[in-house]
C-alpha cells in the first residue's frame, strides 16, 4: 500500500509541476504577454468607465441636493454669463 500510495502523490506532484510549468511558458510567450495586455487594458477602461459613471451620477445627486440646475452639456456661448440662482452678475468684473 506504501509504494501505491508514494506513486499517486509522485505522479500527482509531476501532472502538477507540468501543468504550472505550461502556465509559465504561455505566460512570457509573446502570445501570452498580448493577452495580459490587452486584459490589464480592459481592466483600465472599465475601470475609468466606472469612475466617470460614477463621478456623473454623484454630480447629478448634489445638483439637486443643493437646488442647482445640472451643468449645461454644451459650452456656454462666448459673451454668455452663467450664473447660479440667486446671485447677481457683477459688472465691476471684466
Amino acid at each position: 500500500m506504501s509504494r501505491a500510495l508514494w506513486f499517486v502523490a509522485g505522479a500527482g506532484a509531476g501532472l502538477y509541476g507540468a501543468l504550472k510549468a505550461r502556465r509559465v511558458a504561455y505566460r512570457v510567450s509573446p502570445a501570452g504577454l498580448a493577452d495580459q495586455v490587452a486584459a490589464l487594458r480592459l481592466g483600465a477602461q472599465t475601470l475609468a468607465d466606472d469612475i466617470r459613471t460614477g463621478t456623473r451620477d454623484r454630480e447629478a445627486e448634489l445638483a439637486v441636493e443643493l437646488g442647482l440646475s445640472p451643468r449645461p452639456r454644451r459650452p456656454a456661448e462666448a459673451g454668455t454669463v452663467v450664473t447660479l440662482p440667486g446671485h447677481a452678475v457683477r459688472e465691476d468684473v471684466p
